[in-house]
């Protein structure tokens, strides 16, 4: 009696207050995005584009497995010492 029910079409979102904004779970899923992913937001015209931000080390790293031989690495460590 007095409070509006208000219904939420799917696939929608709405600003709050604080300027916050709940990304649908299912645009996340399509975009294969999950938590802890970083987001570089932008406008474009009329619409908020956000893309996934890669760490290129953390791409990278453990793609050079077996590049050298067994204690090489930590040979060259000692000589630093």
């Amino acid at each position: 009696m007095g409070e509006e029910v208000r219904k939420r079409v799917r696939g929608t979102t709405r600003i709050s207050a604080k300027h916050q904004v709940t990304i649908p779970v299912e645009a996340l899923r399509q975009a294969g995005l999950e938590p802890g992913d970083v987001l570089r937001v932008e406008a474009d015209g009329e619409r908020i584009v956000m893309r996934r931000v890669e760490n290129p080390f953390l791409r990278f790293a453990g793609t050079l497995t077996g590049v050298y031989p067994p204690g090489y690495l930590d040979a060259l460590r000692d000589e630093w010492r």
